[in-house]
Order: C-alpha cells, then structure tokens, then sequence
C-alpha cells in the first residue's frame, strides 16, 4: 500500500518492519524515492572487534556534518530522490537476519528503487545479493570471507564471498584490496572462480588498470557494490572490526565508484565499529553514499 492507501508500492508493509533515525537529506517519501536506505544493526558473528550494530546510526550522525550540494557532481542530494526507512529490527540469529534483508530488499527491489544499506556486518550482504542473481558483483575487501564455514556458521561474516558465489556463479564476483586470505581458503578449488585482486596489485598497477578489467570481466551486466571497510587502509578507516595494514587508498574506492555508478542497483557499506572509531570511518562511509548517488546524478544530467 502506498502513502495514500493505494495498492501502487510497498510503503506501508516496509514501514511496519522498520524503525526511525534518518539519514540528512532523506527528504523523498517512499513512493516518490530513487535510493531507499535502511539500516542493519547486527554484529553477530563478528569475531574481533564487536560493534559494527552501532554504526547505520553513526554514519547518519557523520552526514549531517557534510554539505547537502557538492561541486564535484553538481548535485544538490536534497533533491536525488533519497528515502530513508531507519533501521531494521534483527534478532541474535543470523539466517533469520539474513533471510530479513533479503525480504525487504526484494520489496525496494521490486518497486524500481535502489537500496543503500547500512551495516552491521558483512553477513547481511548475503541477503541482499540474493535480490540480484543476474548481477555482477563488486567487493570492496581485505578479507577474502571465502571460508566454507567458520565458527560452525556458514553465514558467519567470515563466509560471505562464498554464499554469493554460490548465488551468482563462478566469474561473477570481484573482490578488490585483498591482503588476508587463510591456507584452507587459498587452496580451495573454487577460489580461482572469484576474482581477487590484491591490494599490492592495486598498488602495482593503478585502480585505472582494475577498472578496465573489471569493465571486461562484468560483460555490462548490473552491478551489485558492496563495501566493507576494512577494505580500506586503516589510515583512513581505523574504526573496522577486523583491520588489515596495507589497504587501500580512500580515493581508489571512490574512482571505483565513479567508474560504475551507472550500473550499480545495490549498495552496502558494512564492518565499522564507531567504538574503535576516531570519526574518520564513519565519516569516509558517510561521504562514499554521497559519491554513489552524485555519480548517477552526475550521469543523468550528462544524458
């Protein structure tokens, strides 16, 4: 049911499962939104630093502080279309979080918009990809998650490049600024079937040559972009449940968002913990869901 009352969209069903704190600049309804952001406040297989359950909150706080128009687009993100529902209601289990996500993304799906979500951990991107599965997907990640199990869960955030592959298929997935890999993942037979480009190979080669390769690789399908944090050099993103020296740089992952923006039908930033955070991490997120929505606007003035 819409705003109204009228059997056009599903508002009033998402609004029932979903709770307050907005995102600045949400000012679009539901029915009249191009970007439906909500929140997953669940950390509940994370396995280092706990936390990441207070960050969807904190990265609103982050964005009041940015400015509304940004020159670099020339978008005003007042006038984008930007809905924010709040956060999600989660429990301790995680496929019951999962299959959750799933639901209310097949739903903003469904009704033509994009959702943003905030993390929580990288196990609920699992219920989001599973809205995609003729998509290609994107990882931005110092891990590769691509352990079979982990802890006796096979959702834990530990696993996560694996479910998807096991959702999209083999040379569907690019997990970009690896730099953690564990024996029994390295040497699994199906790992050559994702494509992880190291963080040293960014570096070697410049995000330019990735992004070529990438273009290649996705045949032009849709584009499914998920950011884990830790993905990102601790300089810049220290507030992560698990970091990894050596990442990458901020502005590689905004090139890479810049270059595919157009494509992109879903996005996550997950894996900050603001309790280890000095504001830069939440910030960085905050101003990367500005880059994926000024890039699209960006586009549509150009066409």
């Amino acid at each position: 049911m819409g705003s109204n009352g009228k059997a056009e969209n599903h508002a009033a069903e998402l609004n029932d499962i979903i709770s307050t704190l907005i995102l600045p600049d949400a000012h679009s309804s539901y029915a009249e939104s191009s970007y439906v952001i909500f929140g997953v406040p669940f950390d509940g297989t994370s396995s280092y630093r706990k936390g990441s359950r207070f960050s969807p909150n904190r990265i609103r706080e982050a964005y009041d502080n940015l400015e509304s128009f940004d020159p670099r687009y020339g978008t005003n993100y007042g006038e984008q279309g930007i809905c924010d529902l709040g956060n999600l209601q989660v429990s301790e289990n995680v496929e019951e979080v999962i299959n959750n996500v799933e639901a209310v993304t097949g739903l903003i799906v469904k009704d033509g918009k994009i959702p943003i979500i905030l993390g929580g951990e990288h196990s609920i991107t699992v219920g989001a990809i599973r809205s995609f599965p003729e998509a290609y997907m994107i990882i931005v990640d110092a891990h590769s998650d691509f352990r079979n199990e982990y802890m006796g869960n096979k959702y834990n955030h530990a696993c996560v490049t694996r479910r998807s592959l096991e959702i999209l298929g083999r040379e569907r997935i690019a997990s970009i600024g690896t730099r953690s890999v564990s024996q029994e993942e390295f040497e699994s037979e199906a790992f050559s079937e994702v494509r992880f480009i190291f963080a040293d190979e960014v570096r070697k080669n410049g995000i330019a040559s990735v992004i070529d390769e990438i273009t290649s690789r996705s045949n032009g399908r849709n584009i499914y972009f998920s950011i884990d944090m830790d993905g990102i050099d601790p300089a810049f993103a220290p507030g992560v449940g698990t970091p990894e020296p050596y990442g990458l740089l901020h502005t590689d992952v905004r090139d890479l968002i810049n270059a595919f923006a157009g494509r992109i039908v879903g996005f996550d930033i997950v894996e900050i913990t603001p309790l280890y955070d000095n504001g830069n991490t939440v910030m960085l997120a905050a101003k990367l869901i500005q880059d994926f929505i000024g890039s699209r606007s960006k586009l549509s003035v150009k066409k």
